[in-house]
């Protein structure tokens, strides 16, 4: 092929400055969040169903109360299970979220800002998250600290 049709061929992205993805858009989120939001979706379909299932369908009258919940997580798998549930919920909340903020175009400074304050808000709802679980260590009525 000569070279002035090669050159018609090019897409603009190629032939003239400045048009070329990176040169045009400025570098957001990147591919590796994108990437452990994806996991963390595929974890979080698998233990919602999971969760759904033994929280509402399995057990008898469609819903457990206290004292039941309180025997279900005793068990030590159960409660490794639900607490990798309530930690990868929060994960892939925030990860969206960054996302989100990061599609407003902010510069490197305002990325910066964003991903510290949506990880600092996933630390401050993890906490939480997971004290709910910490009933179902104590035993009903064993245990001092949990009344």
């Amino acid at each position: 092929m000569a070279a002035h049709v090669q050159e018609a061929v090019r897409p603009p992205s190629e032939t003239q400055p400045g048009h070329g993805p990176s040169e045009t858009q400025p570098a957001r989120g990147g591919s590796l969040a994108w990437i452990f939001q994806v996991i963390s979706g595929v974890l979080l379909a698998g233990l919602l169903g999971a969760h759904i299932v033994t929280q509402h369908f399995v057990v008898k009258g469609g819903l457990r109360d206290y004292a039941q919940v309180l025997s279900y997580l005793s068990n030590p798998v159960v409660l490794a299970v639900e607490s990798l549930f309530v930690v990868v919920l929060i994960w892939h909340a925030m990860l969206g979220l960054r996302a989100i903020l990061l599609d407003f175009g902010f510069g490197p400074r305002g990325q910066a800002w964003i991903t510290y304050g949506v990880t600092t808000l996933g630390q401050r709802l993890t906490l939480p998250g997971m004290t709910l679980t910490t009933p179902a260590i104590c035993t009903p009525g064993g245990c001092a600290d949990c009344t």
